[in-house]
C-alpha cells in the first residue's frame, strides 16, 4: 500500500469512520456535495489546498451572484480571503493543524462582527461601519482556522423594526419583501429566482444552498434561521438559548435571539456547532449551558439514531400546501422504516396557538428599540447612536434611504413601541415566556416524546414581494423561539414545482446531540437535498484525488 493510499486510510478512518472503497479508490471529490471530514482527507492527501478551495468558492460566488442568476447573496466580499488561505497551507505544511475547520471557507450574515470586515445589518444607515472585534463565535471560528469568504445579506435588522402591530395600514406600509435590505437589496432563491430566500438569513440561506461557501451563520430570533433553510432546502440549526454566545451580533430581541450554523449536511453542521460553543462572559444566557454543551457533536452522527426514539407530529402545522404535506407524509414513511414510533397527532392547546405571535411581538418589539439602541452606542463616531437617530435618517430624503416601507417601521418603532418597563411587557417576559416553555415540555411529557416533528414551514417559498400567507397559527417556527428550545432542520424533498421542503426536529432544552443523531439518520437514509437548477456545478467544483 502506498504511503499516501496509507495516509488517505488513516483520515479516512480517524474523521468519518470506516472508509469504503470508493473512498479508497480516490474518486474525485466534488466540492458542491463534499463534507468537512470528505475535504480534511483531501487536503491530508495533498489533492487539495486551503487555497485551491477558496478560490473554488470563489469562482463560483463570481459566476452566479452578481452575473448569471444573480442571486445578490452577498454585501462585502473579503478581498483577502486567498491570501488568509494561502497561510493556513502554510501552517498545514509546517505541520500545525488547527482542527476541523482548518482551511474550511465560510460566510457570515452581516449581523455577526468582524474585526476586518464592516457589519452593516444590511442597513445603508451602518454601511462602512467596522466594529472594534469579532463577535464570540466568530472569534472561535476563525481560531479554528475557518476562511470568512463574504458577509452575506439578510432582511435588514434581522426584520425587526417593523409595524406588524400598528393599524393594517401601517402594517401594510411597514412590509418589507422577505430577502430585502436597504443595503445589500433584494436576494434571490436559487431554485426559483421569482421566489423569495425567505428572512432573515435569506443570504446565507442561498450562498450555501448555492455552494459559495462549505457553511454560514445565520441568526434566530423568530425562524430567521430555519425559514431561509427551509426555503432554499439546506441544514439548520435554531441551538438552544444560551448554547451560544449572542455577544457581538447586532441584536433583535435578546430573550429569543441566537446564532447557529447552516449548512448542505448535518456532518458539517454538527463539526461547526461543536466549535462555537462555550460559556461566555460577555452574555449571561451562556451560563444556562455549563455542564451541558458539548465541544464536539460527531459522535452523533450515526445511523440507527432512529431506532425506537419516539416522535410526535405537530398536526397544527399541517394542511395548508398539497406539495408540503405530501413531501412530509413520505418523511414519516421513512422516520417509520428507520424505526421511529410515531405518536400522531400531537396537538397544541388552541389559547397556545392563537396567542403565541402576540407574546413573540410583545417581547419582541420593545426589546429592539432598545437593544438596538445599546449596540449603536458602540459604534465610531458618525453612525446612528439610538433607535431615534436610526428612524430620523432613514426618513430624511437627503440620506437617499432605499426602503421606504423600513423606514415607516424605523418610525413607529421609535414613536409608538412601549418601553421595557411597560408593564405588558415585562408580564409578557416573565410570566408569558415561563409558562410556554412549561407547556410544552408537558405537552412532550404527556406522550413520552423525545422530539416532535412537523413541516418547518407549511409552505414553499413564496414569490418575491408577495404579502406573507401564513396566519400567527401556520407555522410552529416562533414556538421554539418562546420556549428557547432547540429545533434542527433537514431537506425531506422537492415539490413538484421544484421547491424544497423541510422537517423539523424539535426537542428539549440541551438536546442538540440527540436531535443531531435523528438529522443525520433522516438524511442519509433520503439524501433530499439537491443542487439548486440555477447553480449547477462549475469545471472548478470537481477534485481528482
Amino acid at each position: 500500500m502506498s504511503s499516501r493510499l496509507s495516509l488517505r486510510l488513516l483520515v479516512c478512518t480517524f474523521l468519518v469512520g470506516p472508509c469504503s472503497s470508493a473512498l479508497l479508490r480516490a474518486a474525485p471529490l466534488d466540492l458542491t456535495t463534499a463534507t468537512i471530514p470528505e475535504l480534511q482527507g483531501a487536503f491530508a492527501s495533498g489533492s487539495l489546498t486551503a487555497e485551491k478551495l477558496t478560490a473554488a468558492y470563489l469562482a463560483r460566488i463570481a459566476a452566479y451572484d452578481k452575473t448569471g442568476p444573480s442571486l445578490n447573496t452577498v454585501i462585502t466580499l473579503n478581498s483577502a480571503a486567498l491570501a488568509q488561505a494561502k497561510s493556513l497551507d502554510a501552517e498545514r505544511k509546517a505541520g500545525k493543524v488547527r482542527g476541523p475547520l482548518h482551511g474550511i471557507p465560510i460566510v457570515l450574515k452581516d449581523n455577526f462582527d468582524t474585526f476586518d470586515l464592516p457589519t452593516s445589518a444590511g442597513s445603508q444607515l451602518l454601511a462602512g461601519s467596522i466594529p472594534p472585534d469579532d463577535a464570540y463565535v466568530v472569534k472561535k471560528l476563525r481560531d479554528a482556522g475557518v476562511i470568512i469568504l463574504a458577509k452575506v445579506n439578510l432582511s435588514e435588522f434581522a426584520g425587526a423594526g417593523n409595524a406588524r402591530n400598528a393599524s393594517p395600514e401601517l402594517a401594510k406600509a411597514s412590509a418589507v419583501p422577505q430577502g430585502f435590505s436597504s443595503l445589500g437589496l433584494q436576494t434571490l432563491n436559487p431554485h426559483d429566482l421569482t421566489r423569495n430566500p425567505a428572512g432573515s438569513s435569506g443570504g446565507t440561506g442561498s450562498s450555501i444552498a448555492a455552494a459559495f461557501a462549505q457553511f454560514g451563520l445565520g441568526t434566530d430570533t423568530g425562524g430567521s434561521i430555519r425559514n431561509p433553510s427551509s426555503a432554499n432546502g439546506i441544514v439548520g440549526l435554531k441551538p438552544t438559548h444560551g448554547l451560544l454566545s449572542r455577544d457581538g451580533i447586532v441584536p433583535y430581541a435578546l430573550s429569543f435571539d441566537t446564532g447557529g450554523p447552516m449548512a448542505r449536511n448535518v456532518t458539517d453542521l454538527a463539526i461547526a456547532l461543536g466549535v462555537m460553543t462555550g460559556v461566555d462572559a460577555a452574555d449571561a444566557a451562556t451560563k444556562k449551558s455549563e455542564g451541558k454543551f458539548l465541544t464536539d457533536y460527531t459522535p452523533f452522527l450515526k445511523k440507527g439514531s432512529l431506532k425506537g426514539v419516539r416522535l410526535g407530529v405537530a398536526r397544527d402545522f399541517t394542511g395548508k400546501d398539497a406539495g408540503t404535506d405530501q413531501v412530509f407524509e413520505a418523511a414519516l414513511a421513512t422516520l417509520k422504516q428507520l424505526g421511529a414510533e410515531i405518536v400522531d397527532p400531537v396537538l397544541y392547546p388552541a389559547y397556545l396557538l392563537q396567542s403565541k405571535q402576540a407574546l413573540y411581538s410583545v417581547v419582541s418589539t420593545s426589546e429592539f428599540r432598545a437593544q438596538i439602541t445599546d449596540y449603536l452606542k458602540t459604534t465610531k463616531p458618525g453612525f446612528p447612536k439610538s433607535i431615534q437617530d436610526l428612524a430620523t435618517r432613514a426618513n430624511d430624503p437627503k440620506t437617499g434611504y432605499r426602503s421606504p416601507e423600513k423606514a415607516v417601521g424605523l418610525k413607529y418603532t421609535a414613536e409608538s413601541v412601549p418601553p421595557i418597563d411597560d408593564p405588558v411587557y415585562l408580564a409578557a417576559k416573565n410570566e408569558g415566556l415561563a409558562s410556554v416553555r412549561a407547556l410544552v415540555l408537558a405537552v412532550m411529557a404527556k406522550d413520552k416524546l423525545d422530539a416532535i416533528i412537523y413541516p418547518t414551514v407549511p409552505r414553499p417559498a413564496g414569490p418575491i414581494g408577495a404579502s406573507s400567507t401564513l396566519t400567527p397559527t401556520d407555522s410552529a417556527t416562533n414556538i421554539a423561539n418562546l420556549t428557547g428550545f432547540p429545533d434542527l432542520i433537514v431537506p425531506a424533498g422537492i415539490t413538484k414545482s421544484g421547491l424544497p421542503v423541510t422537517v423539523s426536529f424539535f426537542g428539549r432544552p440541551f438536546s442538540e446531540a440527540k436531535l443531531i443523531g435523528y438529522a443525520y439518520d433522516f438524511e442519509q437514509a433520503t439524501h433530499a437535498r439537491v443542487l439548486p437548477k440555477h447553480t449547477p456545478k462549475l469545471p472548478t467544483d470537481t477534485v481528482t484525488q
